[in-house]
């Protein structure tokens, strides 16, 4: 028997159909006619089309023909009904509707071909083309899948924040309109699974998203925390696509013995999607207020950010004439602007400058604690084989105790080198063309070039040794005057032009021996080099570049112990040394040891303290010890060559994880050493100048967090001089100095922070008092922070 007339037609499943709306009413409809004429069966799949040569009466008119621009919507539905006398078309069961990156879920889709109404209902879920996710119990849609009046829904970000709401609607423009609206950017569940209240939320009456700007607005908005404190929100605007929104930014609130209290306001305004800019009003109850601004920008070829500092306050000289000890008001700043450009494949730019109108102005206002800042540019050319660097930079003192004049600009420093290929004896050879221009306004000035030639071949016998064997040449030019103006006599060199000639040849072996300990590998490995060089003409050279020179397990078997290229050990030595590594499961283990004794030729270049001076170098060792990510402990010392005793002792480690750790250090370093030695014109007498870097010092220092309780942690830091007037005269310290201290509370959870720090500042320096400061942070996350 043939179905009734005003049966609904039943077609089976058909899983991500491309077809509109409007044909696949057609398709149903035509299905429908279709089912009344004697060899129609009970359905028609909706794969399968009527016979063209079959009239189909009463059936709906044919949809206008697509245009190039549209997109048909893909579903599938496990039933889909076509009313014929309410042309009303309804999917039901596991219904999904896909168009252009957007999805729509629901228990039963209907669409009233007479009135244009397409309604989704029971549980919905929406996917928009950026990530975003709307629920609810019914929404309206249009035909490009965005929707119109919705119940009860919730709106999930693609950047973790979540919005519901009572009731919504669509308007006109694309926005949707939300009615007694809350947000958050908290977890809304327990690690179980169990509903759990945000630690905070935005309560709003009217709440504006916006599809096209992809942002979010509230009206008559309150934060609330904790579910007590409620603070009143104005203009509070909520990416949904993860971008940065302009508007006000969470302020600091801090106060310092410099300062007093002072809250700094930031806004933040996103000019472009590479390009932002943020502005930021300090304002203080014991100075005038301080303005900040800062501006980063990517570009196709690399990015580059400016920060600077201004205001006028007054400020107390510690350096020159120090005898206005309450200061005159003067405009003070700082300027900080950095970046790096890849100009090609090969060719690249990076630059730095930082500049402040004082010594004290970083500190006082706590925006760093460096004792120098460097400006430089540095332009470099990289490829498989060459290297060039063309570089410059200057250096501007914040310590108290330091002549700006005394300090070099360098400009040009250039740096060429080119790896080839032995053709002949295999190994390698890399050549280097390096030039360097220091100049002084009140100190000597340096100009220096050379060029050198190294070749180097490694083999590995039948045995297992590693040869290595080396080759030197290099041929000095160097430039000075002024040179009475350095004070350490040794670093002068002799004025005018002087040359310098270098050759050095070097063999050194390796002997890895490989076996079995304690349920794991060890590697012993006992090394022997010899260095062989001719005199060479060291002290009538300036020395600008070899002077933080001390012997460690680092520079044990270099070529030459002394940094830079203005010192080179002259003379044949013979270094030797073992070294020791230990792996098993969880656990790495590695140990060096070494010592040097020169064989003949020159044994007084290096100053007393430095562990190189006299025949025999002092001894040197390194100790590492590692478990898993849990333990690191690092032990490095130099005992004094005759008598053993410790002249450098440094304690290192860390114990824990990223959540509660302890870090400890110690260092003491018992050089021995008054003065250092007048070599000039390759003469050994004594000078009463102290040199540079080479004072005893005992340091203890730790760091460390514990959390608890999830959320909560207590923080805290400390460095403490230990030098007493016997170790060092004119440290100052009397054996127990505090130089900084910090102690501190924070709460963190997924979308909110909090933190309260102390610190102590224990020395007085100009207008940046001694004393203690006090910093209260806050911040929330998915609010639109950049």
């Amino acid at each position: 028997m043939l179905p009734a007339a005003s049966s609904h037609l039943h077609a089976p499943i058909r899983r991500l159909h491309p077809v509109s709306l409007a044909t696949l009413a057609l398709l149903l409809g035509s299905a429908a006619v279709a089912a009344f004429a004697p060899s129609t069966a009970g359905a028609q799949d909706l794969g399968t089309h009527p016979s063209e040569s079959t009239p189909i009466q009463d059936a709906p008119a044919e949809p206008p023909a697509a245009s190039a621009d549209a997109v048909p919507i893909a579903f599938e539905a496990d039933v889909v009904e076509y009313a014929q006398n309410n042309e009303q078309v309804t999917a039901t069961g596991n219904v999904v509707l896909r168009k252009e990156g957007q999805s729509v879920r629901a228990d039963s889709v209907t669409w009233n071909r007479q009135t244009g109404k397409i309604e989704a209902t029971g549980n919905v879920r929406m996917v928009d083309e950026n990530g975003n996710q709307l629920f609810t119990d019914k929404v309206e849609l249009t035909d490009e899948l965005k929707s119109g009046m919705m119940d009860n829904l919730l709106l999930v970000l693609r950047e973790g924040g979540r919005l519901a709401a009572k009731d919504g609607k669509r308007l006109a423009n694309g926005d949707v309109i939300l009615d007694h609206a809350a947000y958050t950017g908290c977890a809304v569940e327990n690690g179980d699974g169990c509903p759990k209240e945000p630690t905070w939320k935005v309560v709003a009456k009217t709440v504006i998203y916006s599809d096209q700007q992809q942002r979010v607005r509230f009206n008559d908005a309150r934060l609330e925390v904790f579910g007590a404190v409620k603070v009143p929100l104005f203009g509070l605007t909520v990416s949904t696509n993860g971008d940065a929104v302009s508007g006000l930014l969470i302020p600091d609130i801090q106060s310092s013995a410099s300062n007093g209290i002072s809250i700094a306001q930031p806004f933040y305004w996103k000019i472009d999607k590479n390009r932002d800019l943020t502005g930021t009003l300090n304002v203080y109850t014991e100075a005038a207020p301080m303005g900040e601004i800062q501006y980063r920008a990517l570009t196709s070829k690399g990015a580059y950010q400016i920060t600077g500092y201004a205001t006028s306050s007054k400020r107390i000289p510690i350096y020159g004439d120090t005898t206005d000890a309450q200061g005159n008001n003067a405009f003070r700043g700082y300027i900080f602007a950095n970046g790096t450009f890849q100009l090609d494949e090969k060719w690249s730019v990076t630059t730095s400058i930082r500049r402040a109108t004082d010594r004290t102005f970083l500190r006082r206002y706590d925006i760093s604690s460096d004792d120098r800042l460097r400006s430089m540019i540095d332009v470099e050319r990289i490829d498989e084989d060459s290297y060039l660097s063309i570089a410059g930079y200057a250096t501007q003192t914040m310590q108290s105790t330091r002549d700006q004049g005394q300090l070099p600009i360098a400009l040009p420093a250039v740096d060429y080198r080119h790896l080839f290929k032995d053709p002949l004896l295999g190994g390698k050879i890399e050549t280097q063309l390096n030039a360097l221009a220091l100049t002084r306004t009140d100190g000597q000035d340096t100009q220096r070039a050379f060029a050198s030639a190294q070749w180097s071949k490694r083999e590995v016998t039948d045995m297992g040794q590693v040869i290595t064997v080396t080759g030197l040449l290099r041929g000095d030019v160097y430039h000075s005057d002024e040179n009475l103006e350095t004070e350490t006599t040794s670093y002068r060199g002799d004025p005018g032009w002087q040359t310098r000639a270098i050759a050095l040849a070097a063999v050194d072996v390796e002997w890895p021996l490989v076996g079995e300990f304690a349920g794991g590998t060890q590697v012993l490995t006992p090394r022997v080099q010899v260095v062989a060089a001719p005199h060479v003409r060291n002290f009538s050279i300036p020395d600008e570049d070899s002077r933080a020179v001390e012997l460690e397990t680092s520079n044990l078997f270099a070529l030459n112990r002394f940094p830079g290229y203005d010192r080179i050990e002259d003379g044949t030595r013979v270094t030797y040394g073992l070294d020791w590594r230990f792996e098993r499961p969880r656990w790495r283990v590695t140990a060096q040891i070494g010592q040097s004794r020169y064989l003949a030729g020159s044994d007084t270049i290096a100053l007393d303290g430095t562990g190189l001076s006299g025949k025999v170098s002092d001894i040197v060792g390194r100790t590492e010890v590692r478990y898993r990510d849990f333990v690191h402990v690092i032990h490095r010392f130099r005992l004094d060559k005759d008598s053993f005793a410790i002249r450098r002792n440094e304690f290192d480690a860390v114990l824990g994880n990223n959540r509660t750790y302890l870090e400890m250090g110690y260092t003491k370093l018992n050089r021995n050493i008054y003065s250092a030695s007048d070599t000039s014109s390759d003469t050994t007498t004594t000078d009463d100048t102290e040199a540079e870097d080479l004072r005893d010092r005992e340091e203890v220092r730790a760091a460390g967090r514990i959390a608890f309780a999830s959320h909560y942690s207590l923080f805290g830091s400390a460095v403490i001089n230990l030098t007493d007037s016997t170790e060092d005269p004119t440290s100052g310290s009397d054996g127990f100095q505090p130089l900084r201290t910090r102690l501190g509370a924070a709460y963190e959870d997924d979308c909110l922070q909090i933190s309260l720090t102390w610190k102590r500042n224990y020395v007085t320096n100009g207008d940046a008092k001694s004393g203690d400061s006090f910093l209260i942070r806050f911040r929330l996350k998915n609010i639109g922070m950049h």
